[in-house]
């Protein structure tokens, strides 16, 4: 006896069409899964035994049978609780308890003992997948179903449990109750609450300048400062004033958070925020494993990875940067093989200017020249030349915490200038592309200069030393200061501001 149904997992950020083949034949009990599955693709016997006895069959280990369940293709390590559901459908096909056509169906879902079926991740890219295989439904728990219906052209059914799905399926059955399926899923925006707005931080008007086209250009920022001056306000704060992200990337950052099983509020619409600890390890900030998982970087893609205290990271850590900061991904080399993740973020980091911040402060500095020293190198050329722009955090005079007073733009109005220069880039580009994202060659092709503005440029670049990557980095940032002033032409004030967020103790 032999049956075949369909299944799905994910290997990296990529989906894979499993096939689930059954054979029973007569003899000594015996129930083997092969294909290279993990323990809990092992253990799925037990699960799958208890779960069709509960579901009003008679259990595979009750019988004396040969039961091989085969993972197709074999080389493809099988991972995770997601065959649960189709191994039990293939079983009860082959032993012709049940009788429906598999050919054009998907099916996930991890089995409790009862029957139930218990929520799985990485749904959205397998829906995906599915589809672009041919399948025309797909069958999934209860809880991952919103997530599904995302995609469009593939019927999406949620199932609570094994005997829901069988009396849908099942042709001998004469009252046969249909699931019904799940409308596509329709996103809405919803209004932000702003946990922390611009205008609730006192002074810090060239912070949050610096922060503004940030968020506009998609340019990496650091900024630096005594402790207790704003920093992570400022930086917290940032989030709300970057627009929603497209279609695109909104099925682009779910599926990443569902691959990695951070999925925690539906379907993410907004800019995600990371903000790892700076005890944070390597493997965890940029991904990798023995089968490498995404990281950090890649949790942060077309949002904001906040690094707080920037210098006590890692240097290791802090050195990996490099790549995802140039080139936009990371890419992991394991003796098992490479994988690359994307990793397009917005960096935002803070630090103090000396380990115990009172550098160059009316309070004591109580670290000496060979600590400071130490502290700053840990940021080393490289990512300081990858960081668009660096802006000082001063301390505030104590008179000025205490006044009612206006203090500067709030979040709304911010956030709308940040969309009318987004808006600018995508007209320009063609596409979610900002300024940031340019290359050489799209600078030459998008950008003109005019001659007072390049003899300025080169002259500048020539007195502070920049490199080939700051001098492309300064014309970038120029170009998005001049699409929040919207003006069409980089002009000569443009310039000076951008030269102005160069680092001034660096290069």
């Amino acid at each position: 006896m032999f049956s075949k149904v369909f299944s799905s997992q994910t290997n990296l950020l990529d989906a894979h069409i499993i096939d689930i083949e059954v054979d029973i034949s007569k003899g000594l009990h015996k129930f083997s899964v092969v294909g290279l599955p993990d323990k809990a693709v092992e253990e799925s016997r037990d699960r799958v035994s208890a779960a069709i006895k509960n579901s009003g069959f008679k259990s595979p280990k009750s019988r004396n049978q040969k039961i091989v369940i085969a993972l197709a293709p074999a080389n493809i390590k099988k991972e995770g609780p997601n065959f649960d559901l189709g191994i039990a459908l293939a079983y009860l096909l082959a032993t012709e308890e049940i009788e429906f056509n598999p050919s054009d169906k998907i099916f996930l879902g991890e089995l409790a003992l009862d029957g139930k079926l218990r929520k799985i991740k990485g749904v959205l890219p397998l829906v995906k997948k599915a589809k672009e295989e041919g399948f025309k439904e797909i069958y999934l728990p209860k809880e991952n179903v919103l997530e599904g219906a995302l995609i469009e052209g593939i019927e999406v059914y949620g199932v609570e449990n094994l005997s829901q799905l069988l009396k849908h399926l099942n042709i001998g059955l004469k009252n046969k109750e249909l699931i019904k399926p799940q409308p596509l899923t329709k996103i809405k925006l919803d209004n932000l609450n702003y946990e922390i707005d611009f205008c609730d931080i006192k002074g810090q008007e060239t912070a949050k300048r610096g922060l503004e086209i940030s968020a506009a250009g998609g340019h990496n920022i650091a900024m630096f400062g005594p402790p207790g001056t704003g920093k992570t306000m400022l930086a917290k704060a940032f989030c709300y004033v970057l627009p929603p992200l497209s279609f695109d990337d909104i099925l682009e950052v779910t599926s990443i958070h569902s691959v990695a099983g951070v999925l925690s509020k539906g379907i993410i619409t907004h800019p995600p925020l990371r903000s790892p600890h700076h005890t944070s390890s390597h493997v965890s900030v940029v991904g990798g494993g023995t089968f490498p998982k995404p990281g950090e970087v890649t949790l942060a893609h077309k949002g904001v990875l906040f690094v707080d205290e920037f210098p006590e990271f890692n240097r290791q850590v802090i050195d990996s940067l490099r790549q995802p900061l140039e080139d936009k991904i990371i890419s992991i080399s394991r003796a098992k093989g490479t994988a690359v993740f994307p990793a397009n973020f917005i960096l935002i980091a803070t630090m103090n200017p000396c380990p115990c911040g009172n550098y160059q402060s009316k309070h004591e500095c109580t670290c000496s020249s060979n600590q400071i020293n130490n502290y700053q190198r840990k940021i080393s050329g490289p990512i300081v030349d990858r960081i668009d722009m660096w802006t000082e955090v001063s301390k505030i005079e104590y008179s000025k915490l205490s006044e009612k007073t206006n203090n500067g733009d709030s979040t709304e109005l911010i956030r709308t200038r940040v969309v009318k220069a987004r808006q600018k880039q995508k007209e320009r580009f063609g596409s979610e592309k900002t300024n940031s994202d340019m290359s050489a060659k799209d600078i030459e092709k998008y950008i003109q200069l005019s001659p007072q503005v390049k003899e300025l440029l080169n002259k500048s670049a020539q007195n502070i030393n920049l490199s080939a990557r700051a001098y492309h980095k300064i014309i970038k940032l120029s170009r998005t200061i001049a699409d929040l002033d919207n003006s069409n032409e980089i002009l000569i004030k443009h310039l000076m501001e951008a030269l102005t967020y160069r680092p001034k103790n660096k290069n």
